[in-house]
């Protein structure tokens, strides 16, 4: 009898620094949008909105902090 075996490829990619960036990084990007929706400001609700969906795109670890600052920067310097 064979059995099939379920892996998941994902779920090894998990390091506490990549948790730590994901939790950090979409929380500056909901308070950015909740700021921006306050407001009717639209350049902080997209880098919000950028904040909270880029970890699913970007997957090392060290890209994902350089991309998370780059946005925060965005977020500072890219004010009205």
């Amino acid at each position: 009898m064979i059995f099939a075996t379920v892996s998941l490829p994902l779920a090894s990619n998990f390091s506490l620094a990549k948790i730590a960036a994901y939790t950090i990084f979409g929380g500056i990007g909901f308070v950015a949008f909740i700021y921006g929706k306050k407001n009717t400001s639209w350049r902080p609700m997209v880098i919000g909105v950028a904040l909270m969906a880029y970890p699913y795109f970007v997957s090392g670890t060290l890209a994902v902090y350089l991309t998370g600052i780059v946005l925060t920067a965005a977020l500072y310097f890219w004010r009205s």
